[in-house]
């Protein structure tokens, strides 16, 4: 009977500790679930989207667009390529992000070369029959700047006569051909190359958009940009018009950006309040 007691402890003993050490486990596990539940979630959207590259997001941009884009050392940064790295870290990918030329980006978003473009891009209907936008995450102003003295003081002073110079491809060359005749406007490859046309009075005057506008006007003397906005404008995202659920998750992750405020801290970042 003595042995049978002592057998008896000994099963309860263990029994015992088998429960403690279960219940300490599942402490430590409940702990680290919120964790590794983030982790799997991420990991899941990464396999379910189908990128130019496996695990990486692949952002084409035009990197003459300060304070949108612009090159700093041997790097592409800006408020587009922020915004992409935070997008890039909620679907769980590495970001790349490739320079190319402005009016190179839809067709390589439409030929399956670059997952999506970012580049200070305005949404218009006939970019729309090329790709599709995700929401607006900012809004662009596109302004004039002209020589200190012009004879151009507001947007009503030009005309088909007046020499303006634009960036390719932007929608303030698109908008000026339509408003003033294809011969009106002088492209350019870059908005700084327009600029310094202007300078050389080769044009009358430039639109752009007013952020790289009001740097363009720091960096050089003798400029100034009209007080009256050309036209205004929203900046999206564009994707391949089969990009599927790529296009929805990126647009819902930049979504839950511009709800908790992580977008707006960016743009306030590189656009100063005036």
């Amino acid at each position: 009977m003595k042995n049978f007691k002592k057998i008896l402890a000994v099963v309860l003993a263990l029994a015992l500790t088998a429960v403690i050490f279960a219940a300490c486990s599942g402490g430590k596990n409940a702990n680290s679930q919120a964790s590794d539940e983030t982790e799997s979630a991420a990991a899941a959207d990464a396999a379910a989207i189908s990128t130019v590259t496996d695990g990486k997001l692949t952002m084409a941009t035009n990197a003459a667009f300060p304070p949108y884009e612009y090159v700093e050392g041997d790097q592409v940064i800006g408020i587009d390529a922020e915004i992409a790295a935070k997008i890039a870290e909620k679907l769980g990918l590495e970001l790349e992000i490739v320079d190319t030329e402005f009016d190179s980006i839809i067709p390589g978003v439409q030929s399956g070369k670059f997952d999506m473009g970012m580049a200070g891009m305005t949404v218009t209907d006939e970019r729309l029959e090329s790709v599709n936008f995700s929401d607006s995450y900012a809004k662009g102003v596109q302004v004039i700047i002209v020589p200190e003295g012009s004879a151009i003081t507001s947007v009503d002073d030009i005309n088909e006569n007046t020499k303006i110079g634009c960036q390719v491809a932007t929608t303030g060359s698109i908008y000026a051909q339509d408003d003033y005749g294809v011969d009106a406007v002088q492209e350019y490859s870059k908005g700084a190359d327009a600029v310094q046309a202007l300078l050389s009075g080769k044009v009358d005057c430039v639109i752009i958009d007013n952020e790289p506008a009001k740097a363009f006007v720091a960096e050089n003397e003798g400029l100034v940009i009209l007080d009256t906005a050309y036209v205004e404008e929203d900046y999206a995202i564009c994707f391949n018009k089969n990009a599927g659920a790529l296009e929805e998750q990126v647009n819902e992750a930049l979504k839950e950006l511009i709800a908790d405020g992580t977008v707006q801290s960016i743009l306030d970042k590189y656009i100063s309040a005036e």
